[in-house]
């Protein structure tokens, strides 16, 4: 289960060592995760990191097909954590030392900077693949994060992008070596914890306000 750690100003939440599927339980872990943070005080930013060679595959799709009458609910569940993230008061840092896939490449748009491998792991959003199409909120945000282009050919071929091709379609911001992941990610977010507060987080709510709209929209969720 994720499990948050701090180092003095940046909080690193691990977010485990498997698939790291959006598993109910794990999305409610996360979700606490991100009150502690916003409840705190002071300098702070935080880093996302995962162990293994995955950092997500996104929805637990073996969940979903057990629990099928409570799909619905899902969903609102997996928009309200792409939500929280997006607009959260401080920055945030996603680490992607492995495969970061569907739901879990979503929720790395989320965050403000992207750190990937360089030499292994890929970023990719499937669903054209796997035959789930993308809801309207997981749309807006992909659109909003990537330039048009990227965003039409990630969206509509499921290209499966190396660190380096991520970073040099600006999905990613960085791409470095496998040892350098982490290191790198807290250097980013420690340069920037001084930003945390309620200014930070107006600003992001406005900038992206219809893309939260959208994910926050809980009459229409599947749409």
């Amino acid at each position: 289960m994720p499990a948050l750690d701090r180092q003095d100003t940046v909080f690193i939440l691990d977010l485990g060592d498997g698939e790291n599927r959006f598993h109910p339980e794990w999305i409610g872990a996360v979700g606490a995760a991100l009150d502690e943070v916003e409840k705190a005080e002071g300098p702070r930013a935080l880093v996302t990191v995962a162990a293994g060679k995955i950092y997500s595959n996104g929805l637990d799709l073996e969940w979903l097909s057990a629990h099928a009458d409570r799909y619905r609910d899902y969903v609102v569940s997996v928009h309200e954590l792409l939500a929280r993230m997006l607009a959260l008061p401080v920055v945030t840092v996603a680490a992607l030392q492995g495969h970061t896939f569907g739901a879990g490449a979503i929720f790395s748009l989320a965050h403000d900077l992207r750190v990937m491998r360089a030499d292994r792991g890929y970023w990719c959003v499937p669903a054209v693949d796997v035959g789930i199409p993308y809801t309207s909120g997981m749309a807006a945000l992909i659109q909003a994060r990537l330039a048009p282009q990227t965003a039409h050919e990630a969206m509509v071929t499921a290209r499966r992008y190396g660190g380096t091709d991520a970073a040099a379609a600006g999905i990613v911001d960085r791409a470095v070596a496998e040892d350098a992941v982490r290191s790198t990610a807290v250097e980013l977010a420690r340069a920037q914890a001084d930003r945390a507060g309620e200014t930070l987080g107006t600003i992001k709510s406005r900038m992206y306000a219809s893309v939260l709209a959208a994910l926050r929209d809980t009459r229409n969720p599947l749409g």
